[in-house]
């Protein structure tokens, strides 16, 4: 699995998630870091990774600025090619700025920083990114965001809905989000954005290992193919 992650100035999950993406890469081919003023994306890659962080310090509206970087056309292009992308946290809310993913980030509801452990309930395993989870599997993600509170509109949330898109809820909702979502799939199921950080609980080493799922789904499918 060849894998790059895009980093930002205010990223700060970047070098989590390369570590989480070594999970099922070739130890000769370690996730590529490729900086947002670059305009060309390295060839050969299987997925990319939008880390979280604060990128561009969260000026405008989480996510904005960053959504707008050279690199990001890339990545959109990726995307619509049909490649893999997975956005976490920062790394949502700017594929929601980009229009790879559908609705908005906005201030949690309690209008506080929430950084803790909670549980999280797959709602699919239709994707590379959730496979190696059951239906309706109970796990305990980190999340730390002040801007995790998913919204959309109605016509979304029935879309997401029946098109089996919602890839993960929180069981109990910390920051207000519609539907208790924490996490959604593109229509062609190879885009994920969500807020949890799988990435920080992917090793017994970092306290658990509820995070590597997402990891090995990946590496299962994409090695493989």
């Amino acid at each position: 699995m060849r894998a790059a992650v895009i980093q930002f100035p205010g990223s700060n999950c970047d070098r989590d998630l390369a570590v989480a993406f070594a999970r099922g890469s070739d130890a000769s081919k370690p996730a590529q870091m490729i900086w947002h003023k670059e305009t060309g994306l390295p060839a050969g890659l299987d997925v990319i990774g939008i880390p979280g962080g604060f990128s561009f310090g969260d000026y405008l509206r989480c996510g904005a600025i960053a959504a707008r970087s050279p690199i990001m056309q890339a990545v959109v292009d990726f995307a619509n090619r049909g490649g893999y992308v997975i956005g976490i946290c920062n790394g949502f809310q700017v594929l929601t700025e980009t229009g790879l993913l559908p609705g908005a980030l906005m201030r949690n509801s309690g209008m506080k920083f929430i950084c803790k452990n909670l549980e999280l309930q797959v709602k699919t395993r239709d994707s590379v990114f959730t496979s190696a989870y059951q239906h309706n599997a109970k796990i305990t993600v980190p999340v730390a965001h002040h801007d995790g509170n998913y919204q959309a509109d109605t016509d979304t949330l029935k879309a997401l809905q029946a098109e089996d898109r919602i890839a993960f809820t929180y069981t109990q909702n910390p920051n207000g989000s519609l539907n208790d979502i924490a996490g959604i799939l593109s229509e062609n199921r190879r885009v994920l954005g969500m807020m949890p950080h799988p990435e920080r609980l992917n090793d017994p080493q970092l306290g658990g290992t509820d995070g590597s799922g997402m990891f090995d789904s990946l590496a299962d499918a994409l090695v493989s193919a």
